[in-house]
């Protein structure tokens, strides 16, 4: 207050109450990986964490999908086999793979996945784009060095509370994918110690029998023991529906793939001639002639007729259907067609053309719907981390960071990869090494659930639980930036009631809405602060003030036992 010297009325306000401690954000996931651009404007977001809230804002900032492309060749087991062909008298069919030419970038397919389960404000860190240089081919490679650089951006971030790298399962193989999910828990657990990793499994969509080899004990053995109670991790991956069928077309396959499928499909329609249009045979005639060879009905006709058309006109048509590459050659080659139009007609007239080339093979080739098929479930086979941090976002805004993330549903999901019995769930949950693998499971009548809830450091008793591990790291973070602000006051009986009555607010506030347990919040949690009791002197004379806090925090129910005895009749 000013020294009063002139004669007037002064004022002096003095505080009411305490500072008290505010609850931090708890589901605020960090997403590494390659999108299709990064910038804000004229600015780029290269390797700069960006806050967005909506998948709306992604696409602003980071453009679309990426545009993957597949061939079709053949496989050696037809157990391996994407589709089979079966043509004339073969019962057995030749199996057919696909196999993508360029890296499979699913950064943005998981984003759409986070969102479509609950997620919310999320950052970004966009490590690169879909070519990787001017090329514009989609060919661009998904490097490890460049995620690992997306890893330590986020240093300077304080408010995420997840890290998740869908890509890092694209790698070239197991190693290389543990280096990057190593470089996260050293983050995580080391650097920072108030966020969580979400890991995938590399190869999770394999079955643990896979003559491959078993890829759950792969990545415990590849990961090490470091900081394991800073991350969780889920099997197996999940066929999701973020890709519906109506946008799968042929246009996701290569030249190599188009003129493949072009060949399957003539020889489809011209085999097609006996099998499965309507024929009729001749009869008798009255002076005695036999009756003629089994032919197409007139109905018969119009079909064959319509497939020999298309038959024929297939390497036209999608060779037409290319055309937007070099639409300003085609138009300026003399193509009729063409004349006279601008580039926008021509892209309109080549999305016209292949959505009438796509209807009209859906209607009459049931072999061109297996290969959309079998493109639909390779492109919606997803890694389940980005749905997880979603789920993890949705349980925490409705129920309590402290709510076990578990028994609860995937959206946007039709089924795991691996259906996992309850035996099979045995070993991923409890193991000698502890590193507890989460299921994801299907249950007739309830879909596709999250069956686990434990960290990758199972075997501890303190940090068995995520939800335990997340609802220590919540209180943590909230009890310090609260105390920030008696740094510098002094260091006396005054200071330590007031940061103590702080502490025991915000604790209490815990417990009632159910995140302590305890009859009484004295069951619940207690804080010690001051001489004798957690200093000494010499820690006041060092400027160290020292305060203790315990707490019990609600544990989930992963095992319920219930006994049955029977009794003697009493009446």
């Amino acid at each position: 207050m000013p020294a009063m010297k002139t004669p007037g009325v002064y004022i002096v306000e003095k505080s009411a109450f305490p500072n008290s401690v505010v609850e931090v954000a708890t589901a605020v996931p960090a997403f590494i990986g390659y999108t299709q651009k990064a910038e804000n404007g004229d600015k780029s977001l290269l390797n700069k964490p960006w806050r967005i809230t909506s998948m709306k804002e992604y696409e602003k900032y980071y453009g679309g999908a990426p545009s993957p492309k597949f061939t079709i060749s053949d496989v050696a087991k037809i157990e391996d086999a994407d589709f089979k062909v079966r043509l004339g008298g073969d019962t057995r069919g030749k199996g057919k793979g696909l196999a993508q030419d360029n890296s499979r970038f699913i950064l943005y397919y998981s984003m759409r996945l986070f969102f479509q389960n609950g997620g919310g404000a999320c950052y970004i860190v966009s490590v690169g784009d879909y070519d990787g240089d001017a090329s514009g081919d989609g060919k661009g490679e998904i490097k490890a060095d460049e995620l690992r650089k997306g890893i330590a951006t986020l240093i300077k971030e304080p408010e995420p509370t997840m890290v998740i790298i869908p890509e890092v399962t694209s790698l070239a193989d197991l190693k290389t994918c543990t280096s990057v999910q190593q470089a996260a828990l050293l983050h995580c657990g080391n650097k920072m110690r108030n966020r969580v990793a979400i890991l995938d499994v590399f190869d999770g969509y394999k079955d643990r029998q896979d003559p491959d080899g078993d890829c759950i004990a792969a990545f415990r053995d590849s990961l090490g023991i470091n900081y394991l109670d800073f991350a969780t991790a889920y099997y197996p991956w999940v066929q999701t529906t973020i890709i519906p069928d109506s946008e799968i077309t042929f246009n996701y396959l290569n030249k190599a793939g188009k003129a493949a499928l072009v060949e399957l499909l003539k020889t489809e329609l011209k085999v097609a001639v006996t099998d499965d249009v309507p024929m009729e045979t001749p009869e008798a005639g009255d002076d005695g002639s036999p009756a003629g060879e089994p032919k197409p009905s007139k109905e018969g006709q119009m079909i064959l007729d319509q497939r020999a058309n298309l038959a024929k006109e297939l390497d036209n048509v999608i060779e037409f259907a290319d055309a937007v590459a070099a639409k300003i050659a085609l138009r300026d080659g003399g193509d009729e067609q063409l004349k006279g139009k601008t580039d926008a007609d021509i892209e309109s007239l080549v999305l016209s053309e292949r959505a009438l080339l796509n209807k009209t093979l859906m209607a009459v080739s049931p072999l061109y719907v297996q290969v959309l098929k079998a493109i639909s479930a390779r492109l919606n086979l997803l890694p389940p981390a980005a749905a997880m941090a979603g789920i993890y976002t949705a349980v925490d805004t409705t129920r309590g960071v402290w709510k076990a993330p578990a028994n609860v549903s995937l959206a946007s999901v039709s089924a795991p990869a691996v259906n996992i019995t309850h035996d099979d769930q045995e070993d991923l949950n409890v193991t000698t090494q502890g590193k507890s693998i989460n299921a994801i499971r299907s249950f007739i009548g309830e879909g596709t659930l999250v069956w686990g809830a434990r960290t990758l450091d199972g075997n501890s008793l303190d940090w068995r639980y995520i939800s335990v591990r997340r609802t220590m790291i919540m209180m943590e973070e909230s009890i310090r930036l609260g105390t920030k602000a008696y740094v510098f006051e002094a260091n006396n009986a005054q200071t330590w009631i007031t940061i103590k009555s702080m502490i025991r607010n915000f604790l209490t506030g815990i417990w009632k809405r159910g995140g302590l347990a305890g009859a009484s919040p004295d069951d619940a949690f207690s804080v010690y602060v001051g001489l004798g009791e957690t200093m000494t002197p010499e820690d006041i004379l060092e400027g160290i003030l020292r305060v203790s806090v315990l707490v019990a925090v609600t544990r989930p129910a992963e095992f319920i036992e219930i006994t049955f005895t029977q009794q003697m009749q009493k009446s």
